[in-house]
């Protein structure tokens, strides 16, 4: 799976404004909902909520990759946020997040939602990719940025 298959160009956000994890999160799901009328806002946020109870998905190293289950989607969706300023969003390594990846599935598609997961904790795990991420001049420059490392695996 490649990340350009469930991440189009315009679920790319440059500059999120939210403060917290939960502006973050209404910020990024915004954003998808915008463009997939199958996904309802306030039910992906409250998914995602959810799923933060379990445990935050800030990895650590300015990442987090939010994720959630819904049902009625043809296939993995995905939107990438920066934060510039970084928010706190309780991170492994106590530190501010600033790349968030975040990734929906279809209710029935686990193997589906795992290889996304993957696929991104195996991209995110590269500190000069991350270092071009943050660095980026605008949305197109960070989906080239994804897109030039999406094609090298």
């Amino acid at each position: 799976m490649k990340i350009l298959d469930i991440l189009p160009p315009e679920n790319v956000l440059s500059d999120l404004h939210g403060k917290t994890k939960l502006d973050v999160l209404d910020e990024l799901a915004s954003a998808l909902a915008a463009r997939h009328p199958q996904v309802s806002k306030d039910r992906l946020v409250e998914v995602l909520l959810e799923r933060e109870k379990l445990g935050s998905t800030a990895i650590g190293e300015g990442i987090a990759i939010p994720h959630g289950k819904l049902p009625k989607l043809g296939g993995v969706l995905a939107a990438f946020g920066r934060s510039q300023g970084g928010v706190d969003f309780q991170s492994l390594d106590g530190g501010k997040t600033q790349l968030f990846f975040l990734l929906i599935a279809p209710e029935d598609a686990s193997g589906a939602h795992l290889k996304a997961l993957a696929r991104v904790s195996r991209l995110l795990r590269d500190k000069e990719f991350r270092r071009r991420l943050l660095t980026a001049e605008g949305p197109q420059q960070i989906y080239e940025t994804i897109q030039a490392e999406d094609d090298k695996y």
